[in-house]
């Protein structure tokens, strides 16, 4: 029996932490989002007959016809709901984008490569780099998908541990990184093939042949990584260091050592030889497209339409074979040409759940594609926002706070991307801005909240280490240390992108100035 000095204390919830307790509430009362998508679904089926039926309509800016709902509700729509349901999803532009790009991901997971240069990033480097190299590399690790929490997090905890400073202070940097800067990475991801499959979507509600590739906002991703790493640093080691001296270290993990974390000579000489072939990849790919004749280059001679960038889905994938194959034969992991598909299907598996939700997703947009609900929508929405004459700067602003609040329930960026992207991208075309400037206000928004969210799979993961340093750590001691890494972040890469923006720089290779 406990006695009145050990029993614990309850202590009155924070107004921040009752309003996460809500918000967990709230989301967990939501549907699947397969089923959400189906449900929308249905709701676009019964709005367009209801539309439909009193005429609803809009006038294009663009060529001066009227767009009438369609109602899905006669023999035209059953066609679409019945009989085109397996090309909407044969083409719904992120299938077979992410698909071409896990089969290459799968390989160099499979052979641990993924594994080893995220080690690798954080266990080598200076002790006065170790925050920024290991904030860098969680802010990068999206270039593994998943794989990053599980490995990174308990990394950044063990070598802080190494280095003499606080566990948890690592444990919260790694998770913090990867998570409220999911989006951004000095790489292509996987993330950006779906983000573009995506938009191009959206965007073709207004423009039919206007198509977004995976490097559309590649060059401002790429500075964003470094700036969030900076302001991770700055956060972690003027507020967040003082805030875990009061937290104690006494969970089972409180003694644990850095190991066999660390590369064996294997592990590196694999990487050096995997980032060799890359290199040599990449090479001869710069000097097949240098001739002005060269039949890399696009229809009219110029290098951003190139099969290379408008194909970069398939070099990227080819480049993640290329490399694990390598990394794979030098340490051993993969030892036969056999094992390679092996492991592209392991990573079409593990797709299982993403290609399912694409099936509704992909019959929900083309409903709504087909109604013509998409372009009502954004013409009456844009016609409404310019009469009141509403500056750009304010919609970014808007979309960013109005995404944010909708990360905290729902944390899939491709779902929630799915679910408004064909409102905003063809809103903001018809505001002249471009859906890659439309994509980056995304990214920010999907990104930052994400650490913030106990709707998260991996802020219960994150809350699971952090209790395996500190026994006594809640939701809310989780909550208070990712808080201001969340705003920092969220505050900074948004001044950044307006910087950006007023300056007229270009987002990536191809992308329109604004």
């Amino acid at each position: 029996m406990a006695t009145p000095e050990s029993a614990p204390t309850e202590r009155p919830a924070s107004p921040l932490l009752r309003a996460l307790q809500a918000i967990e509430r709230a989301g967990n009362k939501l549907p699947h989002p397969f089923w959400l998508f189906t449900i929308m679904a249905g709701l676009v089926i019964v709005l367009s007959a209801v539309l439909s039926a009193f005429g609803a309509g809009a006038v294009s800016p663009v060529d001066g016809e009227r767009i009438a709902v369609k109602s899905l509700l006669s023999a035209e729509g059953v066609q679409t709901i019945v009989g085109d349901a397996i090309t909407n999803y044969a083409e719904f532009p992120p299938l077979a984008l992410i698909v071409v790009v896990m089969l290459g991901v799968a390989v160099a997971e499979r052979s641990g490569m993924l594994n080893a240069l995220l080690r690798g990033s954080v266990t080598r480097v200076p002790g006065k780099l170790l925050t920024f190299s290991l904030a860098l590399a969680g802010v990068c690790g999206s270039v593994a998908s998943d794989a990053a929490y599980v490995v990174l997090i308990p990394l950044g905890a063990m070598v802080f541990k190494a280095a003499g400073r606080s566990p948890i202070l690592g444990l919260v940097v790694a998770f913090g990184s990867i998570s409220a800067g999911y989006d951004a990475s000095l790489f292509i991801t996987p993330t950006d093939a779906i983000l573009a499959g995506l938009t191009t979507s959206a965007a073709q509600v207004i423009d039919p042949g206007y198509v977004v590739t995976p490097v559309a906002n590649y060059y401002f991703s790429a500075v964003s990584s470094i700036v969030l790493a900076v302001l991770v640093t700055l956060v972690a080691e003027y507020v967040l260091a003082k805030r875990v001296e009061g937290l104690a270290i006494d969970g089972e993990d409180a003694d644990a050592e850095l190991g066999d974390m660390r590369l064996s000579r294997a592990e590196r000489r694999g990487l050096a030889l995997a980032g060799l072939a890359v290199l040599v990849v990449a090479g001869v790919i710069a000097a097949a497209l240098a001739p002005a004749s060269s039949p890399l280059r696009g229809p009219e001679g110029d290098v951003l339409g190139s099969p290379v960038i408008t194909g970069i889905a398939y070099v990227l994938g080819f480049l993640f074979l290329l490399s694990g194959a390598v990394y794979g034969r030098v340490t051993g992991s993969i030892t036969r040409a056999r094992e390679i598909p092996e492991a592209m299907v392991g990573g079409v598996r593990e797709l299982a759940p993403v290609l399912v939700l694409f099936f509704a997703a992909s019959q929900f947009l083309a409903y709504f594609r087909w109604t013509g609900l998409g372009e009502v929508m954004a013409i009456r929405s844009a016609g409404l926002l310019d009469a009141a004459g509403v500056h750009p700067v304010v919609l970014f602003l808007g979309m960013i706070l109005i995404i944010s609040l909708m990360n905290l329930i729902i944390t899939s960026g491709s779902a929630q991307w799915a679910l408004i992207g064909p409102i905003f991208v063809p809103m903001m075309m018809l505001l002249d801005v471009s859906p890659e400037t439309t994509q980056a206000v995304f990214r920010i928004a999907d990104s930052t909240t994400n650490v913030i969210s106990p709707m998260s799979a991996y802020f219960v993961m994150a809350l699971g280490f952090l209790q395996r340093y500190s026994r006594k750590a809640g939701i809310g001691t989780l909550f208070s240390l990712t808080l201001p890494i969340s705003m920092t972040l969220l505050v900074g890469w948004t001044l950044l992108f307006l910087a950006w923006w007023a300056l007229g720089i270009p987002l990536g290779p191809g992308a329109p100035v604004r």
